[in-house]
């Protein structure tokens, strides 16, 4: 699972002081932040995007072998690149290798605003690695007219026509990942994950008749696959060398045969062996075995994450987007926080849901803060920070799982940030105060708590399915809620002082429930369009989460929604009985996933995740007009440069910076160009 908050979370400042990571976004995030231009981290800025750089502190402490085991994994995620375009939507590489053609060759007037408009508008699908926005999921509107583009493509001798050129211009697939049932989970997604004429209904009987070799061992159906009709029936294509986008897979396996022969360890190599087959054959029990070695694999100072992962772009919940990044560990800072790792079952044992939705024996959790050395396909250029993987919950149940913080992106964000949002949605300076001394501090420690115990947290009843299958396309919010709440139950235990890692839970869970609410009803608002229901997995979870605990409360006057000057605030009143109230929703939302309760799980999201108060959200934009800083971020990947003998051999590997965030994107389609511009699409 990714974290994915608000939008920047601020760095790894001290020591204990400093434990969380939430998703590329924390409470004192960009929803609540001014950014102050920084030269040294900022490369560029557009439309609603900021484009940043990040370090790769400790690399010359690496041996040779070590940068060479970097140098292989990064170019193996690399090689998949274009995968995540082809996922995405069908015509976004015919698209993008079109407008690159055009960007590369076009001679005439430059300072035109037309001409602004289209660097603009490339600019913002490379960020999204398509023609929909990366988190709203709906389509990006060009600032200029089709036959200013048609002009363009013919001055450069570019080919583009029929849908995918109409395409950018009107209104079919307007979004790439629909989540209302009314619209149609599949007709209504651009996502390019099933056939045009595969029903909803269809997958579900589809998946439903397919059964694991072991029941207890549920394989991930559908992970690595598209589903199409051919003669009338359904048929998956595979993700595999001889398969779906086998010119690319084959790249990433040329490299990580190189990684393999240059691993730490034993059982590093045999995970990267697993992997490799893997990608040869498709075959999801080798998924399986892979994944449990990769857990298992702890020790080293190099890791990874590769392959097809997250769900969260199907609409269904079945498909994988393919995602990749190196990371080598952070010594100083994962030792810190070895103390979560040790008292996981403490937790477990006393986290406020039933005893049998408790897992008895919490094993192999393992939380590292680490340093982010390159990223690719869903993980860039907009990239978590956090992540917790595998998701299979009876990997996670049976050999653990690993939790990472990506140490060196927390701290670019941090570089970026500021505190002029925070004052204009925070109600009293009190507030502001707490958000001050303790909001980074309560960020990162909900999100080691959100990764390490959340996710590996609780049990599904036996003989209940899987989420995906249970709660649908409902699982991805549920999950990412549950987690949450398990966070911000336990971000006001005195049990974090005992361990260490505060000196005041009391003012800490203040400064996180303040943040947390002020996000979820007033901050996250700025991300979405006048009149628009809320979509995204992590922007619902916190809608429901906040709308739920003040609905509940209301009798008891535990948040109050105040109107000051003519604008709208929430003022906590009672934060233990806030407290009380994140649990007893942390106790249904755990019963709902463990016995499967899709009508509720529907309900609970349905009822306060989804719509939005229209007046309170034409006001938030309104106050946040004034506001001139991107509401998004992402990064530049270092450049990891080779130096070789008379033989070939590296004897050197360099790290520098891209120039340009154009110059980084052109570069990579050029280098990284292993499928056809019709790949995957019918």
């Amino acid at each position: 699972m990714k974290h994915k908050f608000g939008i920047l979370l601020l760095a790894l400042a001290s020591i204990f002081i400093s434990c969380n990571d939430q998703e590329k976004e924390a409470n004192t995030n960009q929803e609540q932040t001014e950014t102050t231009e920084n030269s040294s981290v900022k490369v560029d800025e557009f439309a609603d995007i900021k484009i940043l750089r990040y370090e790769i502190p400790g690399w010359e402490n690496l041996d040779l072998k070590e940068q060479k085991l970097v140098y292989y994994l990064t170019h193996a995620g690399l090689a998949g690149r274009d995968i995540i375009w082809a996922q995405n939507y069908k015509h976004n590489l015919k698209i993008r290798k079109a407008l690159e053609n055009v960007y590369a060759n076009y001679e005439g007037d430059k300072d035109s605003e037309d001409w602004k408009a289209f660097e603009t508008y490339l600019k913002r699908i490379w960020f999204s690695n398509g023609i929909h926005h990366h988190y709203s999921n709906n389509k990006i509107k060009p600032d200029f007219d089709k036959a200013y583009l048609q002009s363009l493509l013919s001055e450069t001798n570019t080919e583009l026509s029929g849908e995918p050129l109409e395409v950018i211009f009107n209104d079919k697939d307007a979004k790439k990942v629909n989540l209302d049932e009314a619209e149609g989970l599949l007709s209504g997604s651009a996502t390019n994950f099933y056939g045009a004429d595969v029903t909803a209904a269809e997958v579900e009987e589809f998946y439903a008749n397919k059964k694991s070799p072991n029941p207890d061992k549920p394989l991930s159906f559908g992970l690595n696959s598209k589903l199409v009709k051919e003669n009338g029936q359904l048929k998956e294509q595979v993700y595999k060398v001889d398969g779906l986008y086998g010119d690319a897979i084959s790249e990433i396996i040329k490299w990580l045969e190189k990684a393999e022969a240059v691993a730490e360890n034993e059982k590093q190599a045999n995970a990267l062996g697993l992997l490799i087959e893997y990608y040869k054959t498709g075959d999801l029990e080798v998924w399986d075995d892979y994944n449990v070695a990769w857990v298992e694999a702890t020790e080293g100072n190099i890791d990874y994450i590769n392959g097809f992962i997250e769900v969260y772009n199907d609409p269904l919940g079945y498909r994988g987007s393919y995602e990749n990044i190196v990371q080598i560990k952070d010594f100083d800072m994962s030792q810190k926080m070895k103390v979560l790792e040790d008292n996981v079952q403490w937790f477990e044992d006393n986290a406020p849901i039933m005893d049998e939705h408790k897992k008895e024996e919490v094993v192999g959790v393992t939380y590292k803060t680490v340093i982010v050395a390159g990223e690719a396909g869903d993980a860039s250029p907009s990239t978590p920070i956090g992540v917790n993987l595998p998701n299979a919950n009876w990997i996670r149940q049976e050999h653990g799982s690993k939790s990472v913080s990506l140490g060196n992106i927390n701290n670019a964000y941090s570089k970026a940030g500021g505190s002029e949002k925070l004052k204009e949605f925070s109600h009293d300076e009190e507030e502001i105060e707490l958000s001050g001394q303790y909001g980074e501090q309560a960020d990162k420690l909900h999100t080691a708590l959100h990764e390490v115990v959340g996710h590996a947290s609780g049990k599904i009843n036996q003989g209940v399915g899987q989420t995906k299958e249970t709660l649908k396309s409902y699982a991805s919010t549920m999950e990412e809620g549950r987690a949450d709440l398990v966070g911000l139950y336990y971000l006001m235990d005195p049990k974090l002082e005992e361990l260490g890692l505060t000196d005041d839970h009391t003012k800490l869970g203040k400064a996180a429930y303040n943040d947390y609410i002020r996000n979820g009803m007033l901050g996250q608002l700025t991300r979405i369009e006048i009149g628009e229901d809320i979509e995204e997995a992590h922007m619902r979870n916190r809608m429901w989460v906040s709308s739920w605990v003040i609905e509940k409360g209301k009798e008891d006057g535990v948040i109050e929604k105040v109107q000051k000057d003519g604008k709208t605030y929430y003022d906590i009143k009672d934060y233990e009985k806030l407290r009380e109230l994140f649990g007893e929703l942390l106790r249904e939302t755990q019963r709902i996933k463990s016995e499967g309760d899709y009508e509720a799980a529907k309900n609970l999201v349905e009822n306060y995740g989804v719509k939005v108060d229209q007046e309170i959200h034409k006001e938030v934009l309104e106050r946040n007009a004034v506001f001139k800083s991107a509401p998004y971020s992402g990064f530049v990947n270092p450049e990891l440069v080779t130096e070789t003998d008379e033989n070939g051999e590296i004897t050197t590997i360099k790290v520098t910076q891209p120039e340009s965030f154009e110059g980084q994107m052109l570069d990579y389609s050029k280098k990284y160009n292993f499928l056809k511009e019709d790949a995957g699409a019918e």
